[in-house]
Formats: structure tokens, sequence, C-alpha cells
């Protein structure tokens, strides 16, 4: 199920678990609620500071066919709910799928095709992955 408000980019309904580590404390085992191509929402992280600046392991699956993705981001709103975070450099591997989750969860896949295509920060985040 998509959220829609005045971000740019598709965000969909993505419940799984993300550890975060940032310069001064980690948090394991974080509950995430939506995701898209350029964030994530992180239920029940506080006391965090905009623009704070982390690494983030996104879990996906379970025991021997868990995957991984590493993603590094920083702080872009804070809310009641939560923490979101902006994605500013993403492994290769990872940018794959994440950019899957997103487009097979999304009620509409050509909108976020047509974001990959058009979208000069996606182009950014991609060029910025690690090797």
């Amino acid at each position: 199920m998509p959220i829609t408000n005045h971000r740019r980019n598709t965000r969909v309904r993505f419940e799984t678990t993300a550890d975060l580590f940032f310069v001064d404390q980690a948090f394991a085992n974080c509950a995430t609620s939506d995701l898209s191509i350029n964030g994530i929402m992180i239920i029940g992280l506080q006391g965090r500071r905009l623009d704070e600046e982390c690494e983030l392991r996104l879990h996906l699956g379970s025991g021997k066919s868990e995957i991984v993705l590493a993603i590094k981001g920083r702080v872009s709103r804070i809310t009641e709910e939560g923490t979101a975070l902006h994605f500013y450099e993403i492994e290769l591997d990872s940018f794959q799928h994440l950019k899957n989750i997103v487009y097979y969860n999304s009620e509409n896949p050509d909108d976020v095709s047509k974001e990959l295509i058009d979208h000069r920060s996606i182009e950014e985040l991609a060029t910025r992955t690690t090797n």
C-alpha cells in the first residue's frame, strides 16, 4: 500500500528491522514502517539531531536466507512516530534490492520506474555506491 504526501518519491509500507550506527550510539533491531528509494522511517527512534549521519543495516528475510542492505543515511525528519532517514550512499547490490522492494511493493510500479529515470537525486545516490 503506497503512502502519498508531498514527498517526491513513492513510499511503500515495509515493515522489517534495521540496525543503526551513529557516531555515539548504536540501535539494534529497530522497527521500520515505510521505505522509498531515498529513505526510511524508523519507528520509535528519538533523541537524534537533524542532519546527523549514521550507517544503516536493513534486514531482509531471516536465518540462512537473510540479506542485509548496507546504507548510509542522515536524519531528515523527527516526529512523534520516529525518525526519518534520507539515504546518501548505498552499495550497488543493496541499491538493486532496495529498488526491487519499492518496485514490487508499489501499487504503481511504472511510477517507480519513472522516478528512477527522471529523478536526479536517485542517479546521484546510485553513482555514490561503494564497491
